[in-house]
């Protein structure tokens, strides 16, 4: 008797294929999260003041840092602040709209970067949390574009847990780049739009399709159905079901015994 594997019949788990699906998810912000506090640590113990490598607008020398001004941090309090928005955020991208994760992450960066170099004062504009706003906001808007409830309750979530950062797009703050915030966040709501068709698509079951699909009859639950299935059945005018019987009666029968074929 040939022997058959388990795992032919037994495919793996849902919870297992989620599982590994968070693992793969979290790689890249962990990795974006490493250099941050490498580059940081870095600059804290050798003394180097690395916030001229921040993007300086109008400048020609402050537009290297659309490429490094992410990864740099005034301290360890900035750095934590954008440390969790990060990786929780930023799982969440790769997790759930893995087909346009890298497209949004690189030109959400990009875009954030040269608005900022075009528009921003004139300072040394460093930190993620430009990066950060473009993601709230890609997952939040991606949500209601896609009209995906399962995306729009994690876009509830994220306003939830980071909704006070509505108020970073504002000048209220002294020393703080509210233009990174303001920029990351329309860079973000334009990616959202330019990329809603790769959102997680709404699940459609069975029963909202056209046609019988439907697991039970539909003549056992609607009483007003007029298909098919119905045309052979029996019906009275009252919509009542009818029963016809037939019967032989005793007598008759007894006769057709007495008789013999001829």
């Amino acid at each position: 008797m040939r022997k058959v594997k388990n795992k032919a019949f037994f495919p793996k788990s849902r919870v297992v294929s989620t599982g590994e699906s968070l693992k793969s998810s979290v790689v890249v912000p962990l990795i974006w999260v490493a250099l941050m506090w490498s580059v940081h640590l870095y600059g804290h113990f050798s003394d180097t003041i690395l916030s001229k490598w921040g993007t300086y607008p109008r400048t020609l020398s402050g537009l290297k840092g659309i490429l490094f001004a992410p990864f740099l941090h005034g301290d360890f309090s900035h750095l934590l602040n954008n440390t969790y928005p990060m990786l929780f955020l930023g799982t969440a991208l790769f997790m759930f709209y893995r087909k346009a994760s890298y497209k949004v992450l690189l030109w959400g960066t990009f875009l954030t970067g040269v608005w900022v170099w075009a528009g921003a004062r004139e300072s040394f504009h460093i930190g993620a949390s430009g990066v950060v706003y473009v993601l709230a906001a890609f997952i939040f808007f991606s949500g209601v574009f896609a009209g995906n409830k399962r995306m729009m309750g994690l876009s509830l979530i994220t306003v939830f847990v980071y909704g006070s950062m509505v108020w970073g797009v504002l000048p209220l703050k002294a020393g703080v780049s509210w233009e990174s915030h303001l920029f990351g966040g329309v860079a973000g709501v334009l990616l959202a739009y330019i990329y809603r068709q790769d959102a997680p698509k709404r699940k459609i079951y069975s029963w909202e399709l056209d046609g019988d699909y439907s697991p039970i009859p539909e003549e056992l639950w609607n009483p007003d159905y007029e298909g098919s299935d119905q045309k052979n059945m029996n019906y009275n005018s009252t919509g009542s079901t009818s029963f016809e019987y037939s019967y032989k009666p005793k007598n008759q029968e007894n006769k057709n015994e007495g008789k013999r074929p001829k």
